[in-house]
């Protein structure tokens, strides 16, 4: 396991599943991590900030270092606060897992706009708007003579490689994210970040009711 001591992490959609296993190994690498969770269901409504106060709660319980953050990545303005919260909490950050997301799944004919904007919302500008506002951190902290070793870690999926019935949106959106990883690793390598892709395939709470359904409507 690598040693993180000293470093700060940002993690979104981590009350839960694969971004909740992100946080605690991040803080078991010696990380201080916000854990950052709107705490809705899987189609995105409502909030409940419980989510990431409990994995804050088991990181503290293992002797490390976290703050519950309740914004919503898909907000501009509350992505600007959530960096802002990691700085003022811990003084810096260094790296960030772009790991929240949302399912509202539907066949093509029947989806509606409001169903494709909300995923594309969650996932594409969920990733767009934290690495942002990290980035403009980053950057800022190149020009005044530090030498960075950051990083950006995104969430796709094999839905947004090979596709998957009933998720236009959803499978759109993991694709999206590809191409923004490409080119975000190229812009911000200049500065010392370093930005990666993955495309887990894991039964997590947000993957079993897709892996279970027989059909979409």
């Amino acid at each position: 396991m690598p040693n993180l001591n000293g470093k700060v992490a940002i993690v979104t959609g981590a009350g839960r599943g694969i971004g909740r296993a992100h946080a605690l190994a991040l803080a078991e690498a010696g990380a201080q991590v916000v854990v950052n969770d709107l705490g809705g269901t899987l189609a995105g409504e409502g909030a409940d900030l419980s989510p990431a106060q409990q994995v804050v709660d088991e990181i503290e319980a293992a002797g490390g270092a976290a703050v519950a953050d309740g914004e919503n990545v898909a907000d501009f303005a509350g992505a600007g606060r959530m960096v802002e919260h990691a700085v003022s909490a811990f003084g810096r950050l260094d790296i960030l897992v772009n790991n929240a997301g949302i399912l509202r799944d539907r066949m093509l004919v029947n989806m509606s706009e409001d169903e494709w904007d909300a995923v594309i919302a969650v996932h594409l500008k969920g990733h767009f708007a934290p690495t942002r506002h990290a980035a403009a951190h980053w950057r800022e902290r190149s020009k005044a003579g530090e030498e960075l070793r950051a990083r950006v870690i995104n969430t796709s999926s094999p839905s947004g490689v090979f596709g998957n019935v009933g998720q236009t949106n959803y499978g759109a959106a993991k694709a999206g994210i590809a191409g923004f990883t490409l080119i975000a690793a190229q812009e911000l390598a200049r500065y010392g970040v370093t930005v990666n892709c993955i495309a887990p395939n894991a039964r997590t709470r947000m993957t079993e009711e897709t892996l279970d359904r027989k059909s979409v409507v």
